[in-house]
């Protein structure tokens, strides 16, 4: 349930899929990322949802649009391994203003707990203008697990998911105060970077 004192959002989510978008078989990436984000943030969302095919040109054109659009946060899905479709790092690359590159390592970090071809996604975090967008994994199972990072059997963390640094990283770049549900992830501040709360 949404905040009404929270800032409001606008996030851009991209499913990057040949078949999924000529509708061969139905598209599960768009889903996941909105669940998990309506879940992770106190913030009332308004969604930018896109489902495109492996074209780096087409994907390039579609995070500049969702930029311009005033996307504070775009999260991509799909195309991010070694075959010849996939391209969604290298049409992200190309629209970056900055890299941020831990973002890909704590991704693979994550995923290496799990299987040993993780080191050959190659999954990217830019930023462009005010945007911070991030390249996520194709499956929903592993989209959950990197973004919120991995809990011992009584939910205590063991590792941190990359959504923790993304609130104070959207600050950095001048977007809004983005609040998360502790249960589901705890966004990390610096202490001088955590603002009171507001009322009513």
């Amino acid at each position: 349930m949404s905040d009404p004192t929270c800032d409001a959002v606008k996030i851009g989510i991209v499913s990057i899929s040949d078949r999924a978008s000529t509708g061969v078989y139905e598209d599960k990436g768009l889903p996941a990322l909105q669940d998990w984000l309506t879940r992770a943030l106190k913030n009332p969302i308004s969604f930018e949802p896109r489902l495109i095919p492996d074209e780096q040109a087409r994907i390039s054109a579609t995070l500049i649009e969702l930029v311009n659009a005033g996307c504070s946060l775009v999260l991509t899905t799909g195309g991010t391994g070694p075959a010849l479709r996939d391209v969604t790092p290298e049409a992200t690359l190309a629209v970056a203003h900055k890299e941020m590159p831990g973002f890909g390592e704590q991704m693979r970090q994550i995923s290496l707990k799990f299987v040993p071809t993780a080191i050959l996604s190659r999954q990217v975090a830019v930023i462009r203008d005010k945007s911070l967008i991030i390249n996520l994994p194709g499956q929903p199972k592993s989209i959950q697990e990197t973004l919120e990072g991995l809990k011992d059997a009584e939910g205590k963390s063991i590792m941190a998911g990359i959504f923790a640094a993304v609130p104070y990283c959207v600050d950095l770049i001048g977007g809004p105060y983005m609040e998360t549900n502790d249960e589901v992830c705890k966004a990390f501040r610096p202490k001088s970077a955590i603002r009171a709360p507001k009322t009513a």
